[in-house]
């Protein structure tokens, strides 16, 4: 592009999706092993604002010493006749988009919880100031968002300042959080979709509603109502609701139309209130994973910033793996933590009476949005450490999933047992979508005859039902 000729690297959308590993990286922003660092838009009257402006506060790239991972905040000022606050969660997610054009410069997530990289290609190239970065977001905004008059942008990579705004950006993310927290999925004729991270998840489209956030937490409904207005072509847009096909799973036609429309054919449907069946899709910036735990029959939720092994035994970045990318995957469910807010949480899953597990950092944001009477009976970190221990804490404290591992009698009704190689053979629907767990059945005759199995006090959960010949091993 030429307006980015005193750049030192390529900078377009052809660079969007890079990733740079350790081994590459010069330099490391952010990320997992940084408690404080943030990115924030505010709007500002005129005179606040200087247009142009570049502000560095701390040690600049080239002061950094190579392989070094230190604190970064980003702050975004925009000041225009048109622009208004509701504004400013969209510029602020548009930090990710701009930033990822630059060839050699990595971002991830957002908020609070933002990943950058510089490459040691782009800086023996010459990319050895935050001001190139803040030249090429400038650049960037004034030429997607017209109504943006003036614009100056801060690089605070002092620890102690970061840690303070970093604070400070925490209430402002609340604010905005808890305006969208009146409305309901049911109250509005249309959602928002999102394509803004399909250059890291192709087949990935976020569907925002008033009860659902967008997976990255950082898009609310009224964000993506005042977005699609400013730029109606762009990466966030209007969804018609359409018919409401399953109230409690969430599926709209609308929804299902322009998600198939956006992920080329890729996806056809989405639960947009459940991890199973047809779930919304993960991208990569996710603030949390949703885990179905199958030996409880419950959910754990596990954040990114979550250091340990979860309950299941995973790393957070192990589930990412399987979570992310633009898949459905059962089971593994890419949120917001302000999702969890929601009472459309899993709604069709049971909500906040299937989860069992979660580290004590999300319970502290979320607990006063548990109901009561779930709220002491969802496991920590601090509680237990394994499936066995949570499977004796919710017995202990009473936890309703407990209530559907009760035992079951099944009977097997009678069915004709071939010899092996015979067609046609016919298995009771119970069998079908059973196995015994700790249960052997032995003796089984060879012959042609009718049999009955009866079992008290079994727990079943049968997979395949396999009868063999007498001393066949094929």
């Amino acid at each position: 592009m030429s307006m980015f000729q005193d750049i030192p690297v390529d900078v377009g959308i052809a660079y969007e999706g890079e990733r740079i590993r350790r081994a590459e990286m010069y330099v490391e922003f952010g990320g997992p092993d940084i408690k404080f660092k943030f990115e924030l838009a505010r709007v500002r009257r005129p005179e606040e604002v200087k247009d142009g402006g570049i502000i560095i506060i701390g040690p600049d790239i080239k002061d950094i010493p190579e392989g070094s991972s230190v604190p970064l905040g980003m702050l975004v000022e925009v000041a225009g006749s048109q622009l208004e606050e509701e504004l400013e969660g969209i510029i602020e997610r548009h930090i990710h988009e701009f930033t990822n054009y630059v060839h050699g410069f990595m971002h991830l997530n957002q908020r609070y919880d933002i990943w950058c990289r510089l490459s040691k290609e782009a800086f023996k190239k010459g990319f050895n100031s935050l001001i190139h970065l803040g030249k090429v977001l400038i650049r960037l905004y004034k030429a997607d968002f017209p109504i943006i008059e003036k614009i100056q942008v801060t690089f605070i990579t002092d620890p102690k300042e970061v840690e303070r705004m970093y604070y400070e950006a925490l209430k402002i993310y609340e604010a905005r959080d808890a305006k969208a927290r009146g409305l309901k999925d049911e109250g509005v004729d249309e959602f928002y979709g999102c394509t803004l991270c399909q250059s890291f998840a192709p087949t990935h489209v976020c569907v925002i509603t008033p009860q659902r956030y967008s997976n990255c937490g950082a898009i609310s409904w009224f964000d993506g109502r005042a977005a699609s207005k400013v730029d109606p072509k762009g990466p966030i847009f209007r969804i018609p609701k359409g018919e409401c096909v399953d109230p409690m799973r969430g599926e709209y036609s609308g929804v299902n139309k322009v998600v198939q429309e956006k992920s080329l054919g890729a996806i056809k449907r989405v639960h947009l209130y459940t991890a199973f069946g047809y779930p919304h899709t993960s991208c990569g910036c996710f603030e949390a994973i949703v885990f179905y735990i199958p030996e409880v029959d419950g959910f754990g939720v596990v954040h990114r910033d979550f250091k340990g092994v979860a309950v299941n035994g995973l790393k957070f970045s192990t589930m990412a793996d399987t979570t992310g990318g633009g898949r459905q995957v059962d089971g593994f469910h890419g949120i917001s933590i302000e999702y969890m807010r929601s009472p459309k949480f899993l709604m069709a899953d049971g909500g906040w009476e299937r989860v069992v597990w979660t580290p004590k950092a999300v319970y502290e944001r979320v607990k006063d949005f548990i109901p009561e009477k779930f709220r002491d009976k969802v496991a920590t970190d601090e509680d237990v450490k394994t499936v066995d221990e949570l499977r004796e804490f919710l017995k202990a404290k009473g936890h309703p999933v407990v209530d559907r591992w009760k035992p079951v009698e099944a009977e097997v009704k009678p069915i004709e047992v071939k010899a092996e190689g015979a067609t046609g053979v016919a298995l009771p629907q119970q069998a079908q979508a059973a196995v015994l767990e700790g249960v052997s059945v032995s003796g089984v005759p060879t012959t042609s005859v009718g049999f009955k199995i009866t079992l008290k006090g079994a727990k079943i959960n049968i997979d395949k039902v396999i009868i063999r010949r007498s001393g066949s091993t094929s």
